[in-house]
């Protein structure tokens, strides 16, 4: 039996991967009445309680029947703090020992969560820190939610909005992530608004049809970086399973069964994708499209050639944008003093085996 159906496995008795439905079946094959469920999802979503001994309006003997199904809890393993903006960046421990990380971030417009969705990853992408190492396995709804609820209680603050765009691909993990949108956009849960969710993939372009499908009315995002299938292929190597016209015509039909305008990823990395040339190619791509490009200084990876462009560099490939009605915006950097690439710190922690400094 392999890593990802072991996860499977612990999945179909993980009661904070359920449903309340499946919650209020599972209750009754316990021999328990039925409202029970709704007492214990919500002293899970709502309570974000640690343990079933916590769950104090179930009697002593349902919780000690209860214990005989593990309550997917993380355990923080440090906290990086910026002194910068006060941006945090977890590494947490799963119950088989992989550790994944996970990102607050305070906005003023409120405080938002970047959340992983894999162990690892194996999309390869040249300037992520995340795929060094590859994928080991698929993480559970359950885990995935648990990433919000750790730094809920660890900040004392409410989320507004959350982002899958840690280590991972999303539609890599498809069917968790659903049941993750799902759970987390529940109205007996945490309640969040599908609209201030959003997923972030390299671009599986069969994956991103089936979701148009689901109409659900989170925001995709799609990891573009570069203005071609040349330069694409050389950063990522899911570029050379789809090539530019197949994504964005997926991305044309996501918009035209979601109305959910799609925001492009556009890491910009010195010398590779930040000329002129790059930013008017790309513009003749995507115009007419209902887009939104957000632009991002990569963040440097120590195992990686990338370098940051300068900020003119970056102000210039925004206006060369615009000229061509481009509607565009530059990500705000975040957390700057601490490991700010997606799978820094993982990375680290698994080279070492020290979290790093905690504040």
């Amino acid at each position: 039996m392999n890593e990802n159906d072991i996860s499977m496995e612990r999945q179909a008795q993980d009661l904070k991967s359920m449903t309340l439905p499946e919650l209020s079946e599972f209750m009754k094959d316990l021999g328990e009445k039925p409202f029970r469920a709704k007492q214990i999802y919500e002293w899970m979503h709502v309570h974000r309680a640690s343990s079933y001994q916590d769950m104090t309006s179930l009697s002593r003997a349902l919780r000690e029947k209860l214990e005989a199904y593990p309550l997917t809890v993380l355990e923080q393993v440090t906290v990086q703090i910026s002194k910068i903006d006060g941006t945090r960046k977890y590494l947490f421990r799963l119950d088989d020992g992989n550790v994944i990380e996970s990102v607050f971030m305070r906005y003023e417009h409120g405080c938002s969560v970047c959340i992983s969705s894999q162990a690892g990853c194996r999309m390869g992408c040249r300037f992520c820190a995340s795929t060094i190492g590859g994928l080991v396995r698929n993480l559970r709804p359950s885990e995935m939610l648990d990433q919000i609820y750790r730094i809920c209680e660890d900040t004392g603050e409410k989320i507004s909005n959350v982002v899958v765009m840690g280590t991972g691909e999303p539609l890599d993990n498809y069917d968790s992530l659903l049941r993750f949108i799902r759970l987390l956009t529940d109205e007996n849960g945490m309640n969040l608004s599908q609209r201030n969710v959003t997923v972030s993939t390299c671009g599986i372009v069969p994956k991103i049809r089936e979701l148009a499908k689901e109409k659900l009315q989170i925001t995709l995002a799609i990891s573009l970086h570069a203005p071609n299938d040349e330069k694409r292929r050389d950063l990522m190597p899911i570029a050379r399973r789809y090539d530019m016209e197949e994504l964005l015509a997926a991305c044309r039909y996501y918009f035209e069964q979601t109305g959910r305008r799609i925001t492009f990823e556009y890491s910009l990395t010195a010398g590779k994708n930040d000329s002129a040339a790059d930013a008017y190619e790309l513009a003749g791509r995507i115009k007419g499209m209902n887009c939104h490009v957000n632009l991002i200084p990569v963040n440097p990876v120590r195992e990686r050639e990338f370098k940051r462009p300068d900020q003119r560099a970056v102000v210039n490939f925004k206006n060369n944008l615009e000229k061509s009605g481009i509607n565009v915006t530059i990500r705000r950097s975040m957390g700057s003093d601490i490991d700010g690439a997606c799978g820094q710190l993982r990375r680290g922690f698994l080279e070492t085996g020290h979290p790093g400094e905690s504040e």
